[in-house]
This record gives structure tokens, sequence and C-alpha cells, in this order.
């Protein structure tokens, strides 16, 4: 009895630790329960909801370009591209060949696949071919049902309408490199593309504008069941630039096939008219993508269609540099207008010659006849009385041996050398022949197509420093309706001096005997005024002077000389500056001034033409072209 006492006494404690054990537990159990549902009911419902919605990027449409009449340069057009699923089909590689007979599908873009399944989940959409024509999406739509797994998307996507006319100005958009990468998000979007080149990579935040969001709730695994909500990006900033793609087109067609760059501004505002360099390439080929053929096409062609020879062809200025020369030694009063100097048809300085392109020499030459014929002797005697340090400090002045600030990426500065300039680059002094060559624009002074219509404006300007851009919206606040823009600072030189180059200039145009006569603009109220240069680009040995200099068209394309040509025009009421350069082209005065000559008439022919719609030629306001 005893005993039986002793083991229910025993039973009933044992009972009464588990059963406090088991009442603990479920009080700690319901006390986390009510702590987590209750207490923590916000912060859990918040990451459930997170859980559930995912938001994802969407990428604006990217801003315009349209040329200073409205006309668009650079758009957005529907991109149409075939993807496949790989979890909707029983065999990838069965669907891709069924795919492969029906549009075009290269070994390269079959391993891109395989490796996109390999590293994404089956249900995401892996991009088979993208740019797809109207024809193929039909066909692929009409075989659908042969073709599991295979969907059609419609995006967006770069396109220039234009194709090659003006690709230098506006560059082209392209996938963004690992080092290219910003904290902008919207470049880690897959297909997103941004400028590479031109006004595109200049202005490309404006133009990309700003990321919309799109929310859609997943499953458990990532799968899209719904979209939830929807808020579309801005837009990109549409851009407007100074160019005329109507002179643009007849500049680039007047070039033809030449390795050349040609530049017409508004020497009051400007504003760029015209930018054409030749050969030029089609910006949508590196939208799409390049073949290996198409690149080496470009990459070794000899007369480099991907550089932008307006800004970035450095070329020796031959004549075309004279005029520096000339307001150097004016200013300095080293020279009088009507001082002459004797050319025999070369000048002696020790025990070298230094020859006149024209053997027989032009006799005697003032400041403007020396212009007007081109005379090197006379330029060659000026800068002895002047010195080059004077004449390169004249020539920086107005916008030579230095970028000139056009909004274009990848301009090239020119060279115009000094003493200092040849110590440190060549750790050699300065020989007084070098003053004399230099001074003509040859030896080591170089210069753009861009720099020269630089030049070119700001003596017709009245001096002043001009700046060239190619969008008009980014000066919108400097527009101004004075004659003579007051933003531009002063070049601080004499209105004399200016004058009388201009004069010289006038004369090379419009006086017989001057060295573009034979290229004039004959129409009342057009005429041109302007300069010829020849650069060599090899040096002439004695023997070949003895025996005859052979004409440029009897060399190989690469020894020819460069022909170049700077003019500006009307000549009473300047409003425009033209340069031309045609790279080994032969003589300024028969290949590069026609040009010229031929753009300048469609120029102010425009100019005319808005007279007749109630314009006004002279008002320098850019808006209001």
């Amino acid at each position: 009895m005893y005993h039986d006492n002793d083991r229910s006494k025993m039973f009933s404690r044992r009972a009464l630790i588990l059963g406090g054990g088991k009442v603990t537990l479920i009080g700690a159990l319901a006390a986390r329960m009510y702590y987590l549902q209750v207490m923590e009911a916000d912060k859990y419902a918040v990451l459930a909801e997170d859980n559930r919605i995912s938001t994802r990027l969407l990428a604006p449409p990217r801003g315009l370009i349209v040329d200073r009449n409205g006309i668009a340069m650079a758009v957005n057009q529907h991109n149409y591209r075939v993807m496949v699923v790989a979890e909707r089909t029983p065999s990838l590689d069965y669907t891709l060949d069924a795919l492969a007979r029906i549009v075009t599908i290269g070994d390269g873009d079959r391993a891109r696949i395989h490796k996109e399944v390999r590293r994404r989940r089956s249900f995401v959409p892996i991009s088979v071919r993208e740019n797809l024509t109207w024809e193929e999406v039909a066909r692929v739509e009409v075989n659908a049902a042969d073709l599991p797994g295979i969907i059609i998307d419609v995006g967006q996507s770069r396109h220039y309408p234009l194709e090659s006319l003006g690709a230098h100005i506006l560059g082209y958009v392209s996938a963004v490199s690992e080092s290219e990468l910003t904290e902008d998000p919207l470049e880690e979007l897959p297909g997103f593309r941004i400028g590479k080149g031109g006004v595109e990579r200049i202005y490309d935040m404006a133009l990309r504008g700003r990321h919309g969001t799109s929310s859609v709730e997943v499953n458990a695994v990532g799968r899209v069941i719904r979209e939830l909500e929807r808020k579309e990006g801005e837009p990109g900033v549409d851009l407007s630039l100074t160019l005329d793609v109507k002179l643009q087109e007849y500049a680039a067609q007047r070039l033809g096939d030449e390795s050349a760059a040609v530049v017409v501004m508004d020497i009051h505002t400007g504003d760029v008219i015209v930018m054409a360099s030749t050969p030029s390439f089609d910006p949508n080929s590196f939208n799409r993508g390049l073949t290996t053929e198409e690149w080496k096409d470009l990459s070794t062609n000899p007369r480099s269609p991907l550089s932008n020879k307006a800004i970035a062809g450095q070329f020796a200025p031959g004549s075309t540099f004279k005029m520096m020369t000339a307001l150097a030694a004016l200013e300095a009063r080293d020279i009088t207008p009507e001082m002459r100097v004797f050319c025999p048809g070369h000048m002696q300085m020790g025990s070298i010659k230094f020859h006149c392109w024209k053997k027989e020499g032009h006799g005697a030459q003032d400041l403007v006849s020396g212009i007007k014929n081109s005379c090197d002797v006379y330029f060659y005697e000026i800068a002895r009385r002047t010195g080059y340090e004077k004449i390169a400090e004249m020539a920086r002045r107005f916008g030579l041996g230095a970028p000139t600030g056009v909004d274009l990426p990848n301009e090239r500065p020119g060279l115009i050398p000094d003493k200092a300039w040849k110590k440190k680059a060549l750790k050699q002094g300065w020989y007084p022949g070098e003053t004399l060559v230099n001074a003509i624009g040859q030896g080591y002074v170089t210069a753009t197509p861009i720099q020269l219509a630089t030049m070119t404006a700001r003596i017709a300007n009245g001096g002043f420093a001009v700046i060239p851009h190619v969008a008009r919206d980014q000066i919108a606040e400097k527009s101004v309706r004075s004659r003579i823009n007051p933003i531009w600072a002063s070049l601080d030189v004499s209105r004399q001096s200016l004058a009388l180059i201009r004069k010289g200039m006038f004369s090379v145009s419009n006086e017989p005997g001057g060295t573009a006569y034979k290229a004039r603009i004959t129409q009342e109220g057009m005429w041109l005024s302007g300069k010829t240069g020849s650069a060599q680009v090899r040096r002439i040995t004695m023997r070949e002077r003895e025996g005859g200099v052979k004409k440029n068209d009897q060399l190989p394309w690469k020894e020819r000389d460069h022909a170049l040509f700077v003019a500006y025009a009307p000549d009473e009421n300047p409003r425009y500056s033209i340069a031309v350069v045609v790279e080994h082209g032969g003589g300024g005065s028969a290949v590069a001034a026609p040009i010229a000559r031929d753009i300048m008439i469609e120029v102010q022919k425009r100019d005319l033409a808005r007279v007749a719609e109630g314009g006004t030629v002279s008002d320098p306001d850019p808006r209001r072209f």
C-alpha cells in the first residue's frame, strides 16, 4: 500500500512538471506569435508585399534630334525583336532550327542564346534577333504554331532617317560598356543604348530622359503574374541643331567622293549651318551591330570615313594662313599697306633659297596685291621683319592652335608652333628659315577646317571672338538682336588692319588675276571674298624644280597637295564664313574654291527665300531661322 502511494505521488510530480513545461512552451510560442503577428505585423506585411511585388525599370523614349528647320535627323522607331522562352519549348535547338528557316540566325547568335539560357531562369525571355522587318515579323506570326516558345516583342530603337548625311555631327548610340557605367540605373537595362559620338554623346544625359517603373506581381520563383501599376518615364529632351539639312545635303553631294570637309558658319552667332565630312558612314549600322566585314571596311579605308575631318582633320593651312601673317605685321607696324616687296620668284636667306609658287615671280607687291596673288616672297619678307612669335600670337587670337570650343567630341587643337614648343617637343632651337616657311602656312603649322572657318568669321565680323556651336537650344541665352553680337569678346585688332585684309580677300575672288577669280560669284549681292591655299605634303627637291615639278594629277594620291579655300559672303554685308579642305585634292584655286563658291550660292539663296517668306537676312538671332 505504501509503495502504491509513493508511486502515485511520484507520477503526479512528473505529470505536473511535464504539464508545466508544456504550458511554458505554449506560452512562449503564443508570446512569440503575438510579437510577430501583432507587434511586428507592419514590418512583415511590407516584407511580404516586397516578395509579392517586383518593381522594374522602364526605359523612356530618347529625345529626338532635328535640324534648324525641324527636319528629323534622329528619331525612335519600333524595334521588333523575336525572343525565346526556354521553358515553353521541348527542345531549344529544335525551336531555333525551325526559326532559322524563317529568319536568319547566325552561329554567334546561337552561342549567345545557349549561354543566356544557362545563366538565366527558364521562364525569362531571351532575345534571338532584333530589328526585324515587318515581313519577318509576319512570317514568324504565321508560323507561330510550329515555333513553341517563340514570342515577338516590341521596343524602341534609335533610327537615323538620313543615314550617312550628318552622321559625324549626330554620332550614334550603342550598348553601354563596363568602363562607361555610371550610377544611372537605366544603364543596367538589357538593350539600353547610350550616345557614343557627336551630339548623341555630348548631350547624352539630356537625350536619355528619366526612367519609369512597372510594378508587377510575381510568384515564389519570380515569374510575372500580372502588372499592378505602371508609371511612364520622362522622355528625353528634343535637341534642335543649327544645321540646315538641305544645305548639308548639297555640300555632301558637292564634295562627292573626295576625302574632304566643309564648314559654313554664321559669323555673328556662331551657328554652324553646314558641317560635312566625306566619306561618311551610316550610324544605323552601329545601333544594329556591325559585321566583321563592315568594321574592316570602315577602319581600314585610307580616306577615314569614321573621322569627322571638319573638327579632327589637322592640315597645313597653306596660303590661307597668310592673313594672320599680314595682320601681325600691320598691327606691329612693321610694314605699311603701301610698302612694296619685289618678288623675283625666290628669296635668299644665307645659303638657302626659298621659292615662290610662281617660278618667274610676281614683281613688286604691296599688301593687297600680295594677298591677291598669294605671293610667297612678299610674305617671306614681312615675316622676316615681324618675327614668328608675333605671327603665332595673332593666329591664336583668331582661333588657331587650340580647340574652338564647338560642342562636339574629339575636336583636335591643330598646332601653332613657336620657339618654346619646338624646344620642348623636338629639343631643338628655332631656325630663321622656319619663320619664313611657317609664315605661309607650311612647316609645323596645322589647322582644322572649323578653325579656318572661325578665323575667317572673326576677320569678317570686325574682330569679335565668335565661337562655333551646333546645338541651338544650348545657346538660347546668347541670342541677341543687335547686328554685332556684344557677347563675343573683342580681339583688339584695329578696324583699319581688318579692312585691308578684307580688301585683299575681295581682290582674290573678284579682280582679274586674283587666284580665285575663275571661281567668283557673279550674282549681284552675293559676291564672296576669299583666300586660296595649296599645302604641300612632301618636299620638292632642287632637281625636281630644275626638271619641272610634276602636276598633282601625275602624283600618287597621298603625295598630292591639300586644296584649301576660305571665304565670307556677301562681301558688302558679311553673314557667313566657309572653309573647304580637300585632302590631297591639288590646287586650292582649281579644286576647293569652286566647291566653296557653289555652296555659298546655295546658302545665300536660302536667305533670299526666307526674305520672300517675310523673314530677314540681317537678323542674327538664330531662332528666327
